[in-house]
């Protein structure tokens, strides 16, 4: 039987997943119409340009890490879903909260400067790596909001 504290749990899971989720592909949207432009100028900066379109994707992994998380404590693989207690399937929900809107901000911002990284690769194609580490600084952000979220779930006691 589904109790309001696993359907509360369920409810961590898919805000992890589903805001992490629209963070990346936003994210990596943006970056790609920048890498669009590039590419149909100059076709062998692909791989510069993909390495950045890339990078906002991440953001999407790391909600979908904590949605499984959450979703295999709570018994959904093997099949035995657990009765939660309305606390703690709110401290589920919380717990895919940091991740969830950490992932689609960071998302969405490392998509825009990713675009940026692009125009340097098109026009200073020696600093790409500049425009790369530039990106990556976003996904910091993205790191410490899976983090919180790992810790989070794996706090409480079911």
């Amino acid at each position: 039987m589904i109790t309001l504290g696993t359907a509360l749990a369920f409810g961590g899971a898919a805000i992890a997943a589903a805001l992490a989720g629209v963070g990346s592909a936003m994210g990596v949207g943006i970056a790609g119409q920048a890498g669009s432009g590039v590419i149909s100028e100059d076709p062998d900066k692909f791989g510069n340009v993909l390495v950045l379109q890339a990078l906002p994707g991440t953001q999407g992994i790391y909600g979908l890490l904590i949605a499984f998380i959450i979703v295999l404590n709570i018994g959904v693989i093997d099949g035995n879903i657990k009765e939660l207690s309305t606390f703690q399937g709110l401290a589920l929900l919380f717990s895919g909260l940091p991740i969830g809107i950490g992932g689609l901000l960071s998302g969405i911002y490392q998509g825009k400067v990713a675009a940026s990284g692009i125009y340097l690769c098109a026009k200073r194609p020696e600093e790409t790596g500049k425009g790369i580490i530039l990106t990556a600084m976003v996904e910091t952000y993205a790191v410490l909001s899976l983090l919180i979220s790992f810790i989070m779930v794996n706090g409480v006691k079911l």
